[in-house]
């Protein structure tokens, strides 16, 4: 939020409807993803044994986000609204979790979770791997800090 408001880039600056809806959308995020990551990922890919209490709770939790963005992305291209420059850090944000988990990049988990069934954000987040500085970002080879 800080670059994005010190560079006047991916987030509304002045007070009003579209900077709380961009707000709600990146507190949404913070608050649903620890269910996504900390929850569905751990039980799901990462616990040492399966455990099918916890991989149910987070897998209908899961879903219900899903649900929750699909509903929103049925009236509109962004999360914000469906002009090229409503596109902002919710977007962002967002997608890094929930896109690329609907595109089958997280948790080898798509086919389990039936992500097709979410046709609007399967859309949105298409679109959005397609955007050139999605696709250098996701290309970035990382190295670690010496």
């Amino acid at each position: 939020m800080y670059l994005a408001e010190k560079f006047d880039q991916f987030m509304p600056l002045s007070l009003g409807k579209a900077r709380a809806e961009c707000l709600s959308w990146v507190m949404w995020q913070m608050g649903s993803a620890p269910f996504l990551g900390g929850g569905f990922g751990h039980f799901y890919a990462y616990a040492p044994e399966p455990l099918e209490y916890p991989i149910n709770r987070y897998t209908m939790e899961t879903k219900r986000q899903l649900d929750v963005l699909d509903t929103h992305l049925k009236d509109s291209t962004y999360m914000c609204g469906d002009n090229e420059a409503d596109y902002n850090i919710a977007d962002m944000i967002i997608w890094a979790w929930y896109g690329q988990l609907v595109l089958g990049k997280l948790y080898d988990a798509a086919e389990f979770l039936q992500v097709d069934d979410y046709k609007h954000v399967k859309r949105w987040a298409q679109a959005i791997a397609e955007r050139p500085a999605v696709k250098r970002a996701v290309d970035l080879s990382l190295k670690p800090i010496d």
